[in-house]
């Protein structure tokens, strides 16, 4: 099943010529969902071939630099004559906020508009077969990170076990099998499931943190994710900016990668001082991943960027 991120916006509070502000599109299996939507987001998305069929956006807070985007998107829907309903999740204390910002111009939206307001624990999204959860963060203001989780898969099934050592003809006795059941064979042995299955595989897991601090919350958030999305505004050289912020320098963020067991960590919200130059970011976030013992894939995205997230055993 295709999980694919798309950088939109990779750039701290103030956009530059490279880097617009804070956004992250994901298409899971044709679900498109954004996380953030700073300022000229829909351009972005245009300018990189997404697509424009979102139902759901999550807000992590309403900070000018990951919101202003909402305005020229739901307005642009709007002239489209959009009809299905979008779906805000925002921290809980915002919806007046997210609200204004639907009704910038003074009209709201013509389709349904539904803002879901989260707190860290809750489930923002459930689907058959993943969800996107809240988690805490440590920001200036009412904010959230968001985990996508999938389910686990089925696990492998042993075709040459079956066939060969337990004589099963293949046909619709390997789904029953595959699907947990268990079959009679013709001369009575019964099968059971787990003799021809093994454990259950971990879905995918991807991680988007928003503006935030190290958190212990994150760590868990991000346990063996397969991408972690996180704020990395500054190097070592500014960490007092950063803590007086409540932003995250890239080595905090790869030490936060390695104690989760992460295999990919993205940096993003790239203060615009660092200009065309990130080396240092990279740099210092695979020495902090290295410090802790992990080996997570360090890089910083540009704007357009898009990954394709593989399974854990691939």
């Amino acid at each position: 099943m295709t999980l694919r991120v798309t950088f939109l916006g990779t750039g701290g509070a103030v956009p530059t010529t490279e880097r617009n502000p804070s956004a992250v599109f994901v298409n899971r299996e044709g679900d498109q969902l954004l996380f953030d939507c700073g300022e000229g987001t829909q351009r972005q998305m245009m300018r990189y071939s997404t697509g424009f069929a979102v139902s759901h956006i999550f807000v992590t807070h309403v900070h000018g630099d990951h919101v202003l985007g909402i305005p020229g998107l739901t307005q642009t829907w709007d002239f489209n004559d959009r009809e299905e309903p979008l779906a805000v999740h925002a921290p809980a204390g915002t919806r007046s906020v997210i609200e204004r910002l639907l009704s910038a111009t003074g009209e709201s939206p013509s389709y349904p508009v539904r803002v879901h307001q989260v707190r860290p624990g809750d489930v923002a999204l459930s689907r058959e077969d993943y969800e996107v959860r809240a988690f805490e963060v440590n920001h200036r203001t009412d904010a959230v990170g968001y985990a996508l989780v999938e389910d686990d898969r089925k696990g492998r099934f042993d075709r040459q076990k079956a066939e060969e050592e337990l004589g099963i003809e293949p046909g619709p006795k390997y789904s029953k099998l595959h699907r947990g059941e268990s079959v009679e064979l013709d001369d009575g042995r019964v099968i059971e499931p787990e003799q021809v299955v093994g454990p259950p595989r971990p879905g995918r897991r991807v991680v988007y943190t928003g503006d935030t601090r190290p958190t212990e919350s994150t760590v868990t958030a991000a346990e063996d994710a397969d991408l972690l999305v996180h704020d990395a505004t500054f190097t070592d050289e500014r960490s007092g900016r950063a803590r007086e912020t409540a932003h995250a320098t890239a080595r905090e963020a790869g030490e936060v990668a390695a104690r989760a067991g992460t295999r990919r960590l993205a940096l993003t919200h790239v203060s615009s001082r660092y200009a065309g130059d990130v080396s240092g970011h990279e740099r210092e976030a695979a020495a902090g991943v290295a410090d802790r013992g992990g080996d997570a894939e360090v890089f910083v995205p540009d704007d357009g960027d898009t990954i394709e997230v593989s399974y854990p055993d691939d």
